[in-house]
């Protein structure tokens, strides 16, 4: 057994020896706490993006999950990510601002926060949440503070609200369905949100758009390497490999037109 450890050991070794020579750019992925993958599957679902990003830039693209934040906070402020996509927009909104990073693009449809209330629900719009029991995914996700972003742009008191925190999206449903709450905030880009048809829900507000999984590149990227990556992700839709791509990441398409000035404005909206 000693002899088959140190065996496997001196393979992985020799795969990350050839990776380092071979100067392969690392794609690091955060799908946040909404995504419900393991790092096997999301691999799997990221491989389409790197192959193209891979041809775009005539370099092999490997794709990295970051399952912890911290990880992804600290590799962008080290500078060890070559690349970085995440759901959670905030980070790579952090990677534009503080860390040198460049925006490669975002994706579409934007994000946006829905609030959900069981069908049968007399409440219409935002306006009739206040002073109602609100439940919002884990108080540390994304979502939850875009939610609570929308609630205080939309004149609520935020330490005065009866606002209750679910260990993840789809447990808001619980919460609504076992009458615990009588709203919930979801992500318009969730499993959840997809489904509401399905599980007898409603959307009775959505919240301003915000920037969608956005991919950035490490300062060493070029600019001609940038226009490239530009070039091959713009025109995905153009052929029946490029869509098959999107729909595995599950986008209707990449946007590269947009600069980086809307993931600026997103920190500053967030709080």
């Amino acid at each position: 057994m000693k002899k088959l450890l140190l065996l496997a050991a001196g393979i992985l070794t020799s795969f990350a020896s050839q990776a380092q020579a071979q100067g392969n750019y690392s794609l690091y992925v955060s799908e946040g706490t909404s995504g419900g993958l393991d790092a096997a599957q999301v691999i799997d679902k990221y491989t389409g993006l790197a192959d193209v990003m891979s041809k775009a830039l005539s370099k092999k693209v490997t794709v990295v999950v970051a399952r912890e934040f911290s990880q992804l906070e600290e590799g962008m402020k080290a500078g060890k990510m070559d690349f970085v996509i995440a759901r959670p927009s905030d980070y790579p909104a952090r990677g534009v601002r503080d860390y040198k990073y460049q925006l490669v693009s975002t994706s579409k449809p934007d994000g946006q926060c829905l609030l959900i209330v069981p069908k049968t629900s007399s409440l219409k719009n935002i306006n009739d949440v206040k002073g109602k029991r609100i439940a919002l995914p884990e108080k540390i996700s994304y979502m939850s503070k875009f939610c609570s972003a929308e609630l205080a742009h939309n004149g609520f008191q935020l330490a005065t609200e009866k606002i209750q925190y679910a260990k993840e999206q789809g447990a808001v449903l619980f919460y609504l369905d076992n009458q615990l709450a009588d709203v919930g905030g979801v992500a318009s880009y969730s499993g959840v949100a997809k489904n509401l048809e399905k599980t007898g829900h409603k959307v009775i507000h959505s919240s301003q758009a915000q920037p969608y999984q956005p991919l950035i590149a490490h300062p060493k990227i070029t600019a001609a390497q940038i226009q490239s990556l530009k070039k091959e992700l713009a025109q995905l839709n153009d052929n029946e490999a490029g869509k098959a791509v999107l729909k595995q990441l599950g986008i209707k398409e990449f946007d590269t037109a947009s600069d980086d000035q809307r993931l600026r404005d997103l920190l500053k909206w967030l709080g």
